[in-house]
């Protein structure tokens, strides 16, 4: 059934001369993933960041087809005046595989009561096609594999561009962004081509603390567009003596999702995230599995090791 509806997904958006649709991958643990859709976010953390988030859709449905993402991000300041940063992601999702790598680059300004960063993302976006497409018709007695109105084993590669802003104060964030800004175009061997349409983001986070100083309240949201269609989601969690978290998200119309997390002396951090599905298709019950992994460590010897300013740390 899965290899069923990609197919209706795929061919809806090849038999128009051009198709819109948002392909921008969603993480529930999205605070950890900004530098792959906010390049202002480079080196917010003050620190050097590697962080690794791996996203399991969909575990109703069989593996084979279901969408599978992964994500590497390195980050960091470099003399409190500029952020730099990689990204790499894979998306995959049935026959089709998303492959993106950029950098990105942002000036940071300290502003009362916090810091200003504006950043500028490049990279490229490899998106290939693999598969036996199979049609009703036959040859021969045999099921035809190759229709001449779908790519069947094909790799593109396009230039991409992203711009964001992300103001960092002690107690709160907040990020404005776009990606795929010139909607770089995928064009296979066929007639009709589609585009990566551009892709808006507003973000943002505050910290309270609640009057016994062993706990923080912490909410986060995020609202992501393509234009046509948007996806909001708003988390809360926990903070239980800067180190132990547990919340719950909600992502509207689509998922609630229970989350963990623990944050280490030693700069190591672990968070995992399970959506639970508000949708179902026939009888299978839709959830995904988010797992993430960071570490960092402060590049200024004056710091604590592992110890950063602001909730971004989390």
């Amino acid at each position: 059934m899965r290899k069923v509806l990609l197919l209706v997904m795929f061919l809806g958006s090849i038999f128009v001369k051009y198709s819109l649709a948002q392909v921008d991958p969603h993480f529930s643990l999205f605070e950890y993933s900004q530098n792959i859709y906010n390049p202002g976010a480079a080196g917010s953390n003050n620190a050097m960041c590697v962080t690794s988030l791996h996203r399991q859709q969909w575990v109703g449905f069989k593996e084979e087809g279901r969408p599978i993402t992964s994500l590497f991000t390195f980050d960091m300041p470099i003399a409190n005046i500029i952020g730099v940063g990689l990204n790499i992601q894979q998306d995959i999702i049935g026959f089709q595989k998303d492959l993106s790598v950029g950098a990105n680059l942002a000036y940071r300004l300290d502003l009362d009561p916090g810091t200003l960063g504006i950043g500028l993302g490049l990279g490229i976006i490899n998106r290939s096609i693999d598969g036996n497409w199979i049609t009703n018709e036959s040859l021969n007695g045999q099921p035809v594999y190759r229709d001449p109105n779908i790519p069947h084993m094909e790799s593109v590669t396009s230039f991409d561009l992203n711009f964001g802003a992300t103001f960092v104060g002690d107690a709160f964030w907040i990020g404005l962004s776009s990606t795929h800004l010139l909607e770089p175009t995928i064009k296979y061997d066929i007639d009709n081509p589609s585009y990566i349409a551009r892709h808006y983001y507003l973000t943002g986070g505050y910290e309270y603390s609640l009057p016994n100083p062993s706990f923080d309240l912490i909410g986060t949201a995020m609202v992501q567009s393509d234009g046509s269609t948007v996806e909001a989601q708003i988390n809360g969690k926990l903070l239980f003596n800067k180190s132990f978290w547990g919340g719950l998200s909600f992502r509207y119309s689509d998922a609630i999702v229970p989350m963990i997390g623990v944050h280490l002396i030693s700069g190591l951090s672990f968070a995992y995230s399970y959506d639970v599905s508000l949708v179902k298709i026939g009888s299978n019950i839709l959830g995904s599995h988010e797992l993430m992994v960071r570490y960092c460590f402060n590049v200024s010897r004056d710091r604590t090791p592992g110890r950063h300013r602001g909730v971004r740390r989390l």
